[in-house]
């Protein structure tokens, strides 16, 4: 379904109320005269200005109104050429509204610094192209979420000095603290203790439903690399977290920051509204700015449960059961009991709607349609328990046979069904082979929508002109994250390149010639809203960490600055670096979630520097064809360092057979696509073996072999 107002516009519209000033020390001052603007691009050239993969795609985006294909050149840093090419005209592009040419040098697979790509007299801003391009940011991206934390100090060792700060909301003069919050009037007559978890964005808000789908998104990054082979690199002692050296991957050790939090919202057995979840906490009225959160003085509130939290909590929590598990086992079993507890009160509560006036002090967050919620959290508590009551609970959601699972605008907080289908998609379960099939082929369906709307437009962008609304790079990188997703599940490298360009987009190939990275780029966002990383109103303040994304151009222009430095933008041109454009340069979890999510995905790779194999390798041999029939014989070979306990392995075939018997396997087909699932007794593939099986079947015209299979999600070679 299209996104409701509240999901294209979640935050701070009550804002507005400041009128084109910023509240300095709870006094209102004038409009910022010297705030920084949205730098004007030095260049027409506009790449990604970080760089390139050497296997991946390399393609920029020329302003120009030439009609005619330009001359490109690939300088090295001595000048060298080292490559050159023609320009592929496109004309005009309407959500930047420029003219546009673009150059294609994928080709190339040197590797170096200082690269410059000059077009008619134009040089882009330098650039590298090296396998380890994204290391760097897999690590910032992820350092985000402890840079948010609430209730720990930040730890001038892991951060630097310049971020270091006290605890923030533990209670400590002059906070009120989190300890003991009591509930808005009418709500409930006791206190909870709901320390710790992530400050959501720029101010000291806490909100269930922005922290369920960034913790999914945080949990499912590493489960998508295990099953990919990559997890190494976000495993323990790899990221900046001071639960590093425990044992537990590091990414875990900080959603699980989160996790703690969103259990504490849950409430209380023996209370009205037992199960669900208090839907947010944050100040009784807009902080002001610059604040640290540890200098905050204003009375904490507890919001009325919504069945939204409560779904958040539940999808969130019963991932958490199943990918904790092997490394807490303890943990997960608190985690399922919180989703089981979640769900049976949402069911219990199925229209607790949380109302969009409760913006004072904090974003609204409303949502009147949670089906989709419900979806999702059955999606995750029958991937992880494999129970009927939950299977039942997916199969009869209408978000399961919908087309529309995945929006024209992607997912978001508000539009949850798209996690439920990448979780049944992926994660081993018991659906039978048709409905795995459909679920699957509606993924790399929305994928294609993504990478045909891509292909139509001049900076490769995903999202729909109409698409620039508030947060919408949080929507490219979600969007990159459901054709990554489709890569993995077909083996079709088209995806991989499309989810790698949208990171392009992200750090510079774009109408502004404009990194929304902060730290990343010869021109990145560094004045992005926020009360702490607040240099742009207070010198002795940090500018924001590198690593944190910007909302990003939002034709609405929903903030004082907004509207009067960017009348008449083009859409993706609505975008402005100044501290007050809390509409287009505010930070949140939500947002850096999927940017984190991409450059884990993105830095994956080899040591020859190319993209990972599978976990697996499969050989399909074709034992005898006649006329109208073969057989062939299949083995898989386990080549990832945990054994595979229970296997299902997915081809589609090239031309018109169809399998009519099989051995040693289950084997099911929908159209042209295949299933096989182990036998029982072969269920266990170890380490470094394999399991063969056997397959007859009739054929019309040619019999070419299977060119693509993934193993339980994971795609093979």
């Amino acid at each position: 379904m299209p996104p409701t107002a509240s999901s294209r516009h979640p935050r701070r519209l009550a804002a507005a109320a400041l009128t084109g000033s910023l509240l300095i020390g709870g006094l209102l001052s004038a409009p910022t005269s010297a705030a920084a603007t949205s730098a004007a691009a030095t260049t027409a050239v506009r790449v990604n200005q970080v760089g390139y993969l050497p296997d991946g795609p390399k393609r920029a985006t020329v302003v120009t109104t030439a009609t005619q294909s330009l001359t490109w050149q690939l300088r090295n840093a001595s000048g060298t050429v080292v490559a050159s090419g023609a320009t592929a005209p496109r004309g005009a592009d309407a959500p930047s509204g420029q003219s546009v040419q673009v150059a294609d040098f994928s080709s190339y697979r040197g590797s170096g610094s200082g690269y410059v790509l000059a077009v008619d007299g134009s040089g882009s801003a330098p650039f590298d192209i090296r396998a380890n391009l994204y290391d760097t940011l897999r690590s910032d991206a992820m350092a985000f979420f402890y840079h948010q934390r609430s209730g720990i100090p930040i730890d001038a060792s892991l951060v630097g000095s310049a971020y270091a700060r006290p605890a923030g909301h533990l209670g400590v003069a002059p906070n009120k603290g989190d300890t003991s919050v009591p509930c808005q009037a009418t709500v409930c007559d006791y206190t909870q203790d709901v320390r710790g978890g992530w400050y959501d964005a720029g101010d000291h808000g806490k909100y269930v439903v922005n922290g369920g789908i960034s913790t999914w998104l945080m949990v499912n990054s590493f489960e998508r690399a295990k099953r990919a082979g990559g997890q190494a690199a976000l495993g323990d002692s790899t990221l900046r977290v001071p639960e590093r050296g425990n044992g537990i991957p590091d990414v875990l050790d900080e959603a699980r920051w989160e996790l703690d939090f969103l259990m504490r919202m849950q409430v209380p057995e023996g209370k009205p509204y037992a199960g669900l979840a208090f839907h947010k906490v944050h100040d009784a009225a807009w902080t002001g700015m610059p604040l640290r959160p540890d200098q905050d003085a204003q009375a904490r509130e507890l919001h009325r449960p919504s069945t939204a939290a409560t779904l958040n909590l539940a999808a969130a929590a019963a991932q958490c059961a199943r990918v904790f598990r092997p490394y807490d086992a303890a943990f997960a079993d608190r985690c399922l009991s919180a989703a089981r507890r979640a769900w049976r009160a949402a069911q219990s509560n199925p229209a607790l709607y949380a109302p969009d006036a409760d913006s004072t002090g904090g974003g609204a967050y409303g949502d009147t349609q949670v089906t989709d919620e419900f979806y999702w959290a059955a999606a995750e508590l029958y991937a992880t328990t494999g129970e009927s009551g939950y299977r039942d609970a997916v199969t009869s959601s209408t978000w399961h046979t919908s087309p529309t699972a995945f929006s024209a605008y992607g997912f978001g907080w508000a539009d949850t069904a798209a996690l439920g289908r990448l979780t049944l998609a992926t994660v081993p379960n018991g659906l039978p082979a048709t409905d795995l099939a459909r679920v699957r082929s509606s993924v790399t369906s929305a994928a294609d929508g993504y990478l045909s709307r891509m292909a139509a437009q001049g900076y490769a962008v995903p999202v729909p002109v109409d698409g620039y609304f508030w947060g919408s790079n949080g929507e490219v990188a979600g969007d990159a994250v459901v054709m990554a997703v489709a890569g993995e599940l077909t083996g079709d490298g088209r995806y991989r390149t499309g989810a790698l360009e949208t990171m392009d987009y992200l750090l510079g190939r774009n109408a502004l010639g404009q990194s929304y990275v902060s730290g990343y780029g010869t021109t990145s966002s560094q004045n992005q809203h926020h009360r702490f990383w607040a240099h742009q109103l207070d010198a002795s303040l940090p500018h924001p960490p590198a690593g944190s994304l910007a909302g990003g151009p939002d034709s609405g222009l929903q903030d004082p600055v907004a509207k009067e430095k960017l009348p008449g933008c083009a859409p993706a041109a609505c975008y402005v670096d100044d501290i007050g454009s809390y509409s287009t340069n505010e930070v949140a979890v939500n947002w850096n979630a999927p940017l984190a999510w991409l450059a884990a995905y993105a830095a994956e790779r080899t040591s020859t520097g190319e993209p990972p194999t599978g976990a697996c390798t499969v050989t399909y041999r074709s034992d005898n064809v006649w006329s109208t029939g073969f057989t062939a014989t299949v083995t898989v070979k386990n080549t990832s360092p945990t054994a595979v306990d229970g296997w299902q392995l997915h081809w589609t075939y090239p031309g018109e057979q169809r399998v009519t018997s099989a051995w040693n396997a289950t084997v099911t087909q929908n159209g042209a696509a295949v299933v096989a699932r182990d036998a029982g007794w072969n269920r266990t593939i170890a380490p470094g073996a394999t399991a063969s099986f056997g397959v007859q079947g009739t054929h019309t015209g040619t019999t070419p072999p299977p060119t693509a299979f993934s193993l339980n999600g994971s795609t093979c070679t």
